[in-house]
Parts: C-alpha cells; structure tokens; sequence
C-alpha cells in the first residue's frame, strides 16, 4: 500500500532505527529535541539573514564523532533536484526535496563554524518495497562540498565500530582532494575571468580589481566577539540599497564593516590601517554608488537598477563566497584572483617579477618537506599566502588525526598553531593586503603576516619564532633569479630544518654563482625537481625547478643528490586554462614518493619509467649543476632491438634495388 502521508516516512525511519538497536531520545531524536549547541549551528541560512531555516532535519544523532542529520520526503520524485551543473539549492528545491534539503541544513552548520564535516542522509519513498536512502559526506559550505557515498542502508549508525569503518571510507582520499583543488581552481578562474570583464565594463582598474575581490569577501563575514557571539551579519547584496546619505552608500557600506570586522577580530592597529587604506578604494568614487543599469552577469540576481559597487558584490557574493570559499583548502583565492586580473593588467608578470605558485604545487611542496602541527612555517616572499594556506591545512590536519576532530585538545592546537607558527613577510603593499585577507578568511592564521622587506626585519623576529621549514617562491625579477631569498631564510633557521624553494632554474646553473656558493658553505642541497615548462602559462613561460635543503648543515660532496625530472606532471596548461591529459591527480601523489624512496620508489610502471626520471648524483662546489639536466646520461649505445631494425632496413634497401635494377620498383608496388 502507498503511503499517502510523510509521517508514513518518518515510521519507516523509525522501525529502521528499530531494527538496528537505536533507541529514541538516547541514541537518536526528531525535529526539535537536539542539543543547543546544533539547534545554534542551525540558526540562520548560509549567513543570508532574510532567509528561513525551511524547518528542521526530521532525524539527527548526535552519538557519534560527526553530526548525523536525515531529511525525509513523501513519494520517490522528491528525492533530489538537480540539472546538468549539479544539486540546485533554490529556496524551492531546498524545502521540497530530501537531498536538496539535508545538504542544506548540512552546509548551513558547517558554515555555522561549528562543525567541520557532516553525514547528511536524504530518504524519499511511495511505500516500505519502493525506498531510496542516499547518504553524503559534506565537508564545507560550498555548493560541491560534497560527496555521495555507496551506502545505502542505516546499518552504518548502528554502533561505534560500524560507524568507523564507514567514516573511514566516506572520508576524502588524497585523490579526490587533489581533484577538488584543481576543479576549483578551474572553476574559480573562469569566475574570475568574468568577474573582470565585469568590473572592466564599470572602469574599475586593474590594480583595483582584486582589493575590492579581497575587501568584499572580508564584508561578507560575520563580525563575532573573542567569545563567539555574533554582534551583526556579514553584508548580502540586500543590505545595499544604494542610497545617496552620506555614511550610508553602498561603497560606505562595504568599507566600514570591513572596519569593524578587522577591530573586533583583534586586528592590530598598524595592520588594521594598511589594510583599511588598500581598502578605500571602494568608497573613494562616490559615482559607484550611483544607481545604473544592471550588467548581464548580475541582471538574474538584482531587481531593478543597483549601484555599481553592488553589482560586484552581488557577483562575488554568488559566484565566490557561496560557490567557491565555502571548500576552504589549499585554494589561495586571492592569488587566483590576482594571477587572472594580472594577465589584463600587467602582461605575463614578468616585469614586475609577481608569478603565484598553484595550489597543487605549494601542496606538494609542504608535503614533500613533512609539514605537520609542530612545525614552524615560513615565507620572506609571501605574495597571496599561497604556501601558508598549504602548511595551514596539513597543521589541522595532522592535529585533527593526533587528537580526534572537534575535541577540546585538536581545536586548542590548532588555534595555537594559526596564532604562532606561521610567519609571511610581504613588501608589497597590495600583495601584503591580500595575503592578509587569505589568511583571515581561513581562519585567522594573519597574525604573523609583516609588511615590509625580509632582509631588514629584526633579528629577533626570526629567533623568537624559530623556523624549521621554509617555503619560498622569491619575485623572478630580484638580483640572482631570488636565490638570496632561501640563503638568508636557511641562515635564519634552526637546525637540521628544511627548506624548499621553486625558482627560475638559471639560478642553480650558473645566474647565482656567488649565493650558491654561499648556501653550500653552510646548508646542504638534497634535491632537485625539475618542473613542467608550462608550469605558469599563461603568466608566464619559464623554466624552472624546486631544491630542497638542510639549514645549518654545509653541503657534504661526498654525498649524492636527488634529482627528479617532473617535466611530465600530466597536466596541459594554455590561456584558456588548464586539461589533464595523463594522471596528474596520481603523479602528484607519486612524485612525493619519488622524492621519499627513489628508485625503489611503488609506483605505477606505467606512468614512471623510475630509470630515467630519477637520479642521485654528486655536485660540483661551483653552484652550477642543481639542475636535473646536468647529470641526466643519454644512453646512445645501440641496443640488440636497434640492431635488428638495422639489419631489417638494409635488407629491404638492398632488395629493393635489385628489383629496381630489374625494372621492378617495390616502392610503387601496391
């Protein structure tokens, strides 16, 4: 018999329940009977105040290590909405289907800042033989921060070690992650590839651009005291209306919430003027805040005329802050960012010497160094933040596995290790504002970000934060290709610490002879990657390589180094963007064995030909030979295939011309 009410959904949950041994009010609840602390992280939608919470999850269990939320639904067409893109999250689709809805709720308390992943289960049913449970691991506020998982049964949640075991494989795979950090990154470039046109279209300049990208997002958070009480909302598109008061246009807006966030989050004083000077540039033009026809990338989500300063917030609000901010990692927005607007603005960067490192890259260079919770971290060029953002993400990781995720100890950890074991010093000014901004947006790991020039900041700035890991991609304009960069962080270091810096190759092969002498004399070379030429395209076209090194340990000839030739990283970069073309997601994860295990090496024959991308050999003392073509061999000797081949060609010369000599030529034979 068909059910004919969703409470006949909500029995079949229950005898579900039933059979697994869970029990009501202990092991599971309905609707409203869930802890405050969830009840709070409910509050609201998606940090858009003038909406709803479109009710509450039909079941949750609070049992286990992560939130379990089910939302069920009345006949088998409301299990899901979606099209071609992906789940639509309308406000319609949101209350009338189960898995639009419990994905909502889902992000809605990981957006809370409450919780960091969530199991959410959708079940939609005409009757007990003709069910569909669909169960998803969400672990962010994106729209796509999610991944649906094979189970199709609550067996799952019937005891601890059954939850385990599925937790253990819902969880993200360092394949998938890597997936995720290139399909953002793809996608967060084509916003912002629109997002300029947008912002060109209204004679915002290019230098501009990317303060007001960096100073919108910071609008859009809420302002919350050291206790966690939120004081107001981040600012939506609703709340600029564009009036013409003075203090209150849209520009005006924008800028004194980014004033008030920056104080309230204990911004320091200096810091907090730098930045605030980047960022008035948003109020400064008054005819921005004059209202005008919409533009078309905006026209759907604005009714009637809106200022211009709106429209870009209204862009960044829905293409960046709910579609991309929310997957959080190792994506460094404000570098995307600032790498799109600069192929309009400056050419290929080469002038200016800014070319930002991918994400996939300042990944696999904090992991090839073993960043973990108690490492110290930094960077004398920062730029966007890029390589902290990466060292962020696997110190929380590593303390999340240490002490189990939301525990008292892994969230003192990690907030100890944003406060005190990052450092970035940035000289430019624009740059220094971004990389700020980043690392604010990731949780706060800004209080170490100085303005000014790593060569003549006090001593004691490196003594008291004792670095042992140094992450550097130095400007490609500076003296020596940016060689004096690593030297002087390797001297600033602890002992034993490591060191890697990707840099413009000319420099280990004879551009910095002086500086590489100099970090010999004291600092050991371990390896040397040799990178993809395209690397940077369309930024820029260079060849360049990583080296590895140990501070305070002078380089021993007597000893080999690693070198790795990565040219083949499977991805194909152009001014379009970029395709993977053969396993990149694996050979990212290979080359860290590589670089760990060389030749003996487990991975995939297939793919790596260990022979020939590996070597281990000595170096010279002259600074001229880090670089991985210097010691590769070209085997010229003929082999026995080469012989036969040889043999088998002068045997067709050799019969061909005597059929010639008989009139007969093979060759025009059919």
């Amino acid at each position: 018999m068909n059910w004919k009410l969703e409470l006949d959904v909500n029995d079949w949950v229950k005898k579900q329940f039933d059979r697994i041994g869970l029990i009501k009010h202990k092991d599971y609840n309905e609707e409203s009977a869930m802890s405050e602390y969830l009840k709070d992280a409910l509050k609201g939608s998606a940090k858009t105040k003038t909406k709803t919470n479109f009710g509450q999850p039909d079941f949750h269990v609070e049992k286990y290590k992560v939130p379990v939320i089910i939302e069920d639904k009345l006949k088998l067409a409301r299990l899901i909405a979606e099209t071609k893109d992906g789940i639509k999250f309308d406000d319609k689709s949101i209350s009338t289907y189960a898995v639009n809805g419990v994905l909502h709720y889902a992000r809605c308390m990981i957006d809370s800042g409450k919780y960091d992943e969530v199991i959410a289960i959708a079940v939609a049913g005409d009757n007990a033989e003709n069910v569909t449970l669909r169960v998803y691991y969400v672990f962010g506020s994106a729209f796509n921060a999610h991944k649906l998982t094979e189970v199709k049964v609550f067996d799952f949640l019937e005891n601890e070690k059954a939850f385990e075991e599925f937790y253990k494989g819902a969880t993200l795979s360092e394949e998938e992650k890597h997936q995720i950090l290139i399909t953002s990154q793809s996608i967060l470039q084509s916003y912002a590839k629109k997002l300029n046109k947008l912002m060109h279209n209204h004679n915002i300049t290019a230098p501009q651009r990317v303060l007001y990208v960096s100073g919108m997002l910071l609008a859009m958070q809420d302002i919350v005291d050291k206790d966690g009480q939120r004081l107001d909302f981040g600012l939506t598109p609703e709340n600029l209306q564009g009036l013409q008061v003075k203090s209150k246009r849209d520009g005006e807006s924008i800028v004194n919430h980014i004033s008030n966030f920056l104080e309230t989050r204990g911004i320091d004083e200096v810091k907090r003027k730098l930045m605030l000077a980047s960022f008035s540039e948003i109020s400064k033009d008054s005819q921005r805040d004059e209202v005008t026809d919409n533009d078309k990338e905006v026209a759907k989500f604005i009714n009637g005329q809106s200022s211009i300063n709106k429209q870009i917030f209204t862009y960044i609000y829905e293409y960046i802050f709910k579609s991309i901010d929310g997957l959080g990692g190792h994506i460094d927005i404000m570098g995307e960012m600032y790498s799109e607007f600069l192929k309009y603005a400056l050419g290929d960067g080469k002038e200016i010497g800014i070319v930002l490192t991918p994400p996939y890259v300042t990944k696999m260079m904090v992991q090839i160094l073993g960043v973990n919770m108690d490492s110290k971290v930094m960077d004398l060029a920062t730029g966007s933040a890029g390589f902290l953002i990466s060292a962020m993400e696997l110190m929380i990781e590593d303390a999340n596995k240490a002490f189990g995720r939301d525990t008292t100890q892994a969230k003192e950890t990690i907030a100890s290790l944003k406060m005190n074991n990052l450092l970035g010093i940035e000289l430019n000014a624009e740059m220094y504002t971004l990389a700020t901004t980043n690392m604010i947006l990731r949780g706060d790991g800004s209080s170490r970000i100085e303005k000014g020039s790593a060569f003549n900041r006090p001593e004691n700035l490196f003594t008291d934060f004792k670095a042992n890991r140094i992450l550097l991609n130095p400007p490609f304009s500076y003296k020596e290709n940016g060689l004096p960069f690593i030297a002087f962080g390797l001297d600033k270091m602890d002992k034993g610490g490591l060191g890697a810096i990707i840099i413009q190759d000319s420099a280990g092969s004879g551009k910095a002879v002086e500086t590489a002498k100099d970090i010999l004399s004291k600092h050991t070379l371990l390896a040397s990657i040799k990178m993809p030429v395209d690397l940077f395209v369309p930024m820029a076209g260079v060849q360049t390589s990583i080296y590895i090194f140990e501070a305070h340990k002078s380089h021993d000839y007597e000893q080999t180094v690693k070198f790795i030739d990565f040219r083949k990283d499977g991805y194909k970069r152009a001014q379009r963007g970029i395709s993977e073309v053969d396993n990149p997601v694996q050979r990212y994860q290979d080359i860290i064995k590589i670089y760990k295990a060389g030749e003996r090496a487990k991975v995939s024959s297939e793919l790596w030909n260990l022979k020939q991308v590996y070597i281990e050999d000595f170096i010279s003392d002259n600074g001229k030979d880090w670089n991985f073509e210097q010691h590769q061999i070209i085997d010229t000797k003929p082999t026995l295939e080469d012989f036969k081949k040889s043999v088998a060609d002068y045997l067709s010369w050799e019969v061909n011309q005597l059929l010639k000599n008989r009139g007969e030529d093979l060759s025009k034979k059919a």
